[in-house]
C-alpha cells in the first residue's frame, strides 16, 4: 500500500460516516422540536416557509426526519421562534413516572434502637434525584411505657394518619392524631411519634427536601378533633433522612 492510500484509508476511518450523523440527528428529535415550536404559534407550514425562506414540502420532510437539517436553516428556524440555536441539541427533560408495587417494597424497622416502634417501607425508592421521599409507616403498640426516641433534618415533613391512633411530639408541642388527622412541620426541630392506641397506627409520611426562606413558628388548629393541628416553620435546609432518621437512598 501506498503512503498516500495509507493516508487516504486513515482519513476515512477518523470521519463520521453519514448513518452516525443521521442517528445523532434523529436522537435529538429536532424535526418533533421544530413542528411543538410551530404548533404551538399556530402557524402552519407554509407561513413558517415565508419566515425562513424554505418551502413548506422542504419543511414537512424536516419535521418527519426525513431530510437532514443544515445550520443555516436551523439558525432561520430558531430565530423566527426567537430560540437559540442550542435550544434543538439540548437534552430534553423527561417526564417522571414510576409505580411502587406493595409486593416490591422493603419493610425496614426504625434505626439506632434496640427496640424499634416503627416499620416503614420507602414509596420513593426507585425515582432518582427526588424531591421528596414518601414513605408508609406501621407504629406498633409498645407493651411498657417508653419513651420515644426523637430526630430531625433539615426541611420538611408531613403526615397523615390511615388507622390507629398516633402521638407527635415537635419541640414542645404535643398532639394526639386520630384516623384523617394530618400533620405538616419543620422538621429541623427535635420531633417523635409513638403509637397511642392498643392496635398498630399506620400513617403516610412526606419528608421534603428543599426549605424556603425562614418564617416564625406558627401554630394552626382546626376542627374539633385533638390531632387537627398544624405546626409549621420554615428553614433553609435539605432534608437526607428517611421518618426513622435513616438516610434515604
Amino acid at each position: 500500500m501506498t503512503e498516500a492510500a495509507a493516508r487516504n484509508e486513515e482519513t476515512q476511518k477518523s470521519q463520521v460516516d453519514t448513518e452516525t450523523t443521521e442517528k445523532f440527528i434523529a436522537e435529538k428529535h429536532i424535526g418533533e422540536r421544530i413542528k411543538r415550536l410551530r404548533l404551538k404559534k399556530s402557524m402552519g407550514l407554509v407561513e413558517l416557509g415565508k419566515h425562513t425562506g424554505l418551502s413548506a414540502s422542504f419543511l414537512s420532510q424536516l419535521e418527519t426526519g426525513r431530510v437532514v437539517p443544515t445550520l443555516r436553516n436551523l439558525a432561520r428556524i430558531a430565530m423566527v421562534f426567537s430560540k437559540d440555536l442550542s435550544y434543538f441539541f439540548e437534552t430534553e427533560p423527561q417526564s417522571m413516572f414510576r409505580v411502587h408495587r406493595r409486593k416490591d417494597r422493603v419493610r425496614l424497622p426504625q434505626t439506632g434502637v434496640e427496640e424499634p416502634t416503627y416499620y416503614f417501607e420507602s414509596l420513593g425508592y426507585m425515582v432518582p434525584d427526588r424531591h421528596m421521599d414518601p414513605y408508609f409507616a406501621q407504629f406498633i403498640p409498645l407493651e411498657k411505657l417508653k419513651e420515644p426516641r426523637a430526630h430531625m433534618h433539615p426541611g420538611y415533613e408531613f403526615l397523615y394518619v390511615l388507622a390507629g391512633e398516633l402521638e407527635l411530639h415537635h419541640g414542645e408541642h404535643n398532639a394526639t392524631l386520630g384516623p384523617g388527622d394530618a400533620v405538616y412541620f419543620d422538621s429541623s426541630t427535635p420531633h417523635s411519634y409513638i403509637c397511642a392506641g392498643k392496635k398498630p397506627a399506620d400513617a403516610l409520611i412526606v419528608t421534603m427536601h428543599q426549605a424556603p426562606a425562614a418564617q416564625p413558628v406558627t401554630l394552626l388548629r382546626s376542627g374539633t378533633g385533638a390531632g387537627a393541628a398544624v405546626l409549621q416553620r420554615t428553614v433553609p435546609g435539605r432534608t437526607v433522612l428517611g421518618p426513622a432518621g435513616r438516610e434515604a437512598s
